[in-house]
C-alpha cells in the first residue's frame, strides 16, 4: 500500500479549516446590523425618554411616600387632620388654576400688523387669528409656563381660544386687539421660546409683521379662574354604571 503524500493532505485540511473560519466569520457578521447616525439618534432619543420616565416615576414615589408619611402621622395622632385637609385644599386650587398667582416671568403684547402694506397674499395675513395665540401658549406649556392669562383670562387646559369676527373668544368671553399673553415661568427660558430665530414668534414679527413684543418682568399677577365647571357627559368614576 502507497503512503499517502503529506503535502496533500496538509493542502486538503488547510482548505477545510478556510472554508470552516470564513463561514463562522459570514455567520458572525450577519448578526450585526450597521450603525448609521439616524440609529443613533434615535437610540438617544429612547434613552432620554426612559429616563424622563424614570425621573416622573420617581416623583410619584415620591408623593406617594409623602401621603403615607402624612397617613402614619394622622394615625398616630401627631398632626391636625382639619389643617391637612386644609393643606390639600390649597394645593388643589393652585394646581387647579382656581388660585390668583404671581410670579417672575414674561409679558407679550400682539396685535395686527399696523402697517397700510399687505404682506401676504391675503389681508388675513396681517391680523392675529386664534392658531397665532394657541402656538405662542403652546410655546410657553412647553419651555415650562406654569401659569398663563390671556387680557386678565386665566388660560386653562379647557379654555376656549376662537376666532369671532375682528375679537378672539377666551373662555367664552370676547377680547379685541391688543392681546396681552402672562406667564409665569423661569423668564429666560419662556422669552427664548418665543423670541429666538425660527420660533413662531419670531416669524409673525419679522416676516409677517405682526406686532409682537415679549417682555421679561420679575414679578407678574395671574388671576384664578373664577367660573364654574359645568360637565354635562363626564362623570365620576363609579357613578351611573
Amino acid at each position: 500500500m502507497k503512503n499517502n503524500n503529506p503535502r496533500v493532505i496538509l493542502t486538503l485540511f488547510s482548505i477545510i479549516i478556510g472554508i470552516f473560519i470564513a463561514t463562522q466569520i459570514k455567520m458572525k457578521l450577519e448578526t450585526y446590523a450597521p450603525v448609521t447616525l439616524k440609529s443613533l439618534q434615535a437610540t438617544k432619543a429612547e434613552i432620554i425618554s426612559i429616563n424622563n420616565e424614570i425621573s416622573e416615576l420617581n416623583k410619584l414615589i415620591k408623593m406617594k411616600e409623602e401621603e403615607l408619611e402624612l397617613l402614619e402621622n394622622i394615625a398616630k395622632g401627631d398632626d391636625n387632620i382639619i389643617d391637612i385637609l386644609l393643606e390639600q385644599i390649597k394645593y388643589n386650587k393652585i394646581h387647579s388654576g382656581r388660585t390668583d398667582l404671581k410670579g417672575p416671568g414674561v409679558v407679550i403684547t400682539m396685535y395686527d400688523n399696523p402697517e397700510e402694506t399687505v404682506v401676504g397674499f391675503d389681508i388675513n395675513d396681517d391680523v392675529i387669528h386664534d392658531v397665532d395665540i394657541l402656538n405662542i401658549i403652546n410655546d410657553l406649556r412647553i419651555a415650562g409656563a406654569e401659569a398663563i392669562s390671556i387680557n386678565g383670562e386665566r388660560v386653562l387646559a379647557t379654555s376656549e381660544i376662537k376666532c369671532g369676527g375682528p375679537t378672539i373668544r377666551i373662555n367664552g368671553r370676547s377680547s379685541a386687539t391688543p392681546f396681552v399673553i402672562k406667564a409665569i415661568g423661569d423668564p429666560k427660558l419662556l422669552y427664548a421660546a418665543v423670541n429666538a430665530p425660527g420660533t413662531y414668534g419670531d416669524i409673525l414679527k419679522n416676516v409677517y409683521q405682526i406686532g409682537f413684543e415679549p417682555e421679561i418682568q420679575d414679578s407678574i399677577t395671574i388671576p384664578g379662574f373664577t367660573r364654574a365647571f359645568n360637565f354635562k357627559y363626564a362623570k365620576k368614576l363609579g357613578e351611573g354604571d
